[in-house]
Formats: C-alpha cells, structure tokens, sequence
C-alpha cells in the first residue's frame, strides 16, 4: 500500500511519497498553490498519484500548540475533501505540530543547508516526509 504524505501550507504543498511496504517515506516535490485563483495543484497531484500509483493520502493537521483548531487546520481538511472528491482515495489526518521547525533544524543542523532560499523548497518536502513517517511509525505500532 503506497501512501502520499502531504504538508498542506497557504502557498505550497510538500509531498512525500511511501515505499510500497508502508515502511519509509521519501520527499516527491513540493507544488506552488493559489487559493486565490482556486489553484490547488491537482494537476501536478493527478501526475504524482498515477506515478506511484497511490492507494491514498496523509494530510498533516496544523493545530495549535495547545492542541486546538484554527484557520491552518481547516484549510487542510477543506484540502483533504477536494482530494477524496477529485481522487475517490483514502485521507488520513495526523497532527503536525512542530513538523516544519523540525524540518528546519534537520536541513540546517544535519544537512548544513544554511541558504534561506534553497531551504525553503525542501522544508515543505520534509515536514510531509515527517508526516508520512510519523504515520507510517504509528500504524506499524498499532
């Protein structure tokens, strides 16, 4: 089962894709979005999903730090909901908290990717890389 994580953000969505035992994820792109123009980046998802040919998807839920709901949470299941209508796939949810600033840390502590603007395309790639594999981690356990 081939899983597609994603970090869902106000301009751009980071995707991560499953190895096709559920054991890893590995970063796919990241795909420029435009709420405004009602450009949610279905095109280059279609592509992405018949590529590896997904059985469904991982969507990172924002919420605040003291565990409740704002604007970014409800932006991610109004994205989980053109998914499932546009794809007829699966969306799970798993809270993201401090999945970007993780992702930070890792590029510059780990990797030495001090250029902001290098960063900044592969920081959306590995916080829906630590979404899928916090996903992936969780249903092995279960």
């Amino acid at each position: 089962m081939r899983l597609l994580g994603l970090d869902v953000g106000s301009k751009t969505v980071g995707v991560a894709v499953s190895d096709e035992l559920g054991i890893t994820a590995q970063k796919v792109e990241t795909i420029a979005i435009d709420e405004q123009r009602y450009n949610f980046g279905m095109r280059p998802l279609k592509k992405i999903v018949r590529k590896y040919d997904a059985d469904g998807f991982v969507l990172g839920l924002p919420k605040n730090m003291d565990g409740s709901a704002g604007a970014a949470v409800a932006r991610s299941r109004a994205y989980g909901k053109r998914l499932t209508q546009k794809f007829g796939l699966p969306v799970a949810y798993l809270d993201e908290r401090l999945t970007t600033v993780e992702s930070r840390r890792l590029l510059v502590e780990e990797a030495g990717m001090h250029d902001r603007r290098e960063r900044k395309e592969m920081i959306d790639q590995m916080a829906a890389v630590l979404i899928l594999q916090n996903y992936l981690d969780l249903k092995r356990k279960e």
